[in-house]
C-alpha cells in the first residue's frame, strides 16, 4: 500500500517544488477548494462617473467603450472565473480576489452572467479612494463561505506632504470549510516612475499588511491567513523578503511565518505579465505557517498555480505568449487581461 501510494504522489506532483512534495505525503481522499486571484485589467461599465478618471472607457471616450465591448469583457471574465481550478476541484472557485474593477456593478454583472449565476457568488466590496477609479473586491461562494466579518484598510502614502491616493487593502474573515479564515486582497501601488523610485510606496503597502496580520494574530496565534493579489512586485523583493518576510521553502517554516508558493515559480523562469520579453511575478499568494502545520486539524494548503489555458495567451505576432489583453498596441481585441490569473488548493480529508 506504501508503495502504491508513493506511486500516486509521483504522478499528482509532477508540478510541485521540492518542498511541497516532501509535504505531501500519504495522500488520502480529500474535498479540494481552489482559491483564486484575478487582476481583471480595467473592468470599468461604460457610465461616465464625474468623480472616477473613467473618461477613456466610455462609448465616447478614447477606447469606445460600448456596451457591446463591456459585454464580451463580461463574459470572457466570467469565462476564466468559472473554470479556475476546475481541473481538481471539479468546481469554480471557493473565494475569488479581483483588482482593476470600477465599482460594485461590474461586480454584480459578472456574478449574473450565465457562465457565474448558478453558483450563488456573493460579493464584498468597498469603494476606494484610488484616483484611477479602480478597487478590489472579494467574491464567495455563499453556499460553502460565510462571511463574519470584513472592512477596508486604508494605506495612507505621502509623496512630499501630498497623499498619493490608492487602493484600500480588503480584510475579510469567515468560516471555509468549517473554520475561521481571513483574507488580505491587495493591489499594491505600481512601478510608475520606475521600479526603485517607486519601491518605497509597495514597502509600505507591506507595512500595513503586516500590522493586519499581526493585529489577526494576537487574537489568534494560530490563525489561518490568506494574503492575494497583485503586489506590483516580484516574492523576491525587499517588500516580500523584508518586511513580510515570506518564504520559499516549506520546512523552513516556524509559528507565525509566512509562505510564498510562488517564489519558486519565479525562479523557474515563470511568470503572470510579461513586459519587453521579460517575466514578472507579481500575482501571489502568501499563507500562514498554520495552513501547512500538518499537526492541525482541517484544511492545509495543497499547491499552487498560474492558470494560462490557451485561450488567455496572445497565439501570434510582437506579443506571442503575453497574455491576451482588452486593448493591444494595436487597439481593442476581444481578450481578456494583460496578466494570467493565479490560485491554490486546499484540502481536507474526507472523514
Amino acid at each position: 500500500m506504501k508503495k502504491y501510494i508513493t506511486a500516486i504522489y509521483l504522478v499528482i506532483g509532477l508540478y510541485l517544488t521540492t518542498s511541497e512534495k516532501l509535504y505531501c505525503q500519504n495522500m488520502r481522499d480529500y474535498h479540494i477548494e481552489t482559491i483564486a486571484f484575478y487582476n481583471v485589467e480595467n473592468l470599468f461599465d461604460t457610465v461616465d462617473d464625474t468623480l472616477t478618471f473613467d473618461d477613456d472607457r466610455t462609448a465616447l471616450g478614447k477606447d469606445n467603450w460600448t456596451e457591446e465591448r463591456y459585454d464580451v469583457k463580461i463574459a470572457n471574465i466570467s469565462r476564466v472565473l468559472a473554470e479556475i481550478g476546475t481541473q481538481e476541484s471539479k468546481k469554480p472557485p471557493l473565494v475569488i480576489g479581483l483588482c482593476e474593477i470600477e465599482n460594485k456593478k461590474v461586480l454584480e454583472d459578472l456574478i449574473a452572467h450565465p457562465n457565474l449565476a448558478q453558483f450563488n457568488y456573493k460579493i464584498v466590496h468597498y469603494d476606494s479612494p484610488d484616483e484611477r477609479g479602480i478597487d478590489v473586491a472579494l467574491l464567495y461562494r455563499s453556499q460553502s463561505f460565510v462571511v463574519t466579518n470584513s472592512q477596508a484598510r486604508k494605506l495612507m502614502i505621502y509623496d512630499e506632504d501630498k497623499r498619493d491616493y490608492t487602493r484600500d487593502q480588503l480584510v475579510v474573515s469567515g468560516i471555509a470549510m468549517g473554520q475561521e479564515t481571513h483574507f488580505i486582497v491587495n493591489h499594491w501601488p505600481s512601478r510608475s516612475g520606475g521600479e526603485a523610485k517607486s519601491s518605497y510606496k509597495r514597502e509600505k503597502a507591506a507595512m500595513l499588511n503586516k500590522r493586519i496580520i499581526d493585529s489577526i494574530y494576537q487574537e489568534d496565534p494560530k490563525a489561518r491567513i490568506i494574503g492575494m493579489g497583485d503586489f506590483n512586485d516580484d516574492p523576491t523583493n525587499k517588500s516580500f523578503k523584508k518586511f513580510l518576510q515570506t518564504k520559499a521553502e516549506i520546512q523552513d517554516l516556524k509559528e507565525g511565518d509566512l509562505y510564498n508558493p510562488m517564489e519558486n515559480m519565479l525562479k523557474r523562469g515563470r511568470g503572470t505579465l510579461a513586459y519587453r520579453d521579460s517575466w514578472n511575478l507579481f500575482d501571489q499568494f502568501y499563507l500562514s505557517e498554520s495552513l501547512l502545520n500538518r499537526t492541525s486539524e482541517g484544511f492545509q494548503y495543497y499547491k499552487a498555480g498560474i492558470f494560462n489555458a490557451p485561450y488567455l495567451i496572445t497565439q501570434g505576432g510582437q506579443y506571442r505568449g503575453y497574455p491576451m489583453r482588452t486593448y493591444g498596441s494595436s487597439g481593442y481585441q476581444p481578450g481578456y487581461s494583460d496578466h494570467f490569473p493565479v490560485y491554490l488548493y486546499l484540502i481536507k480529508a474526507v472523514e
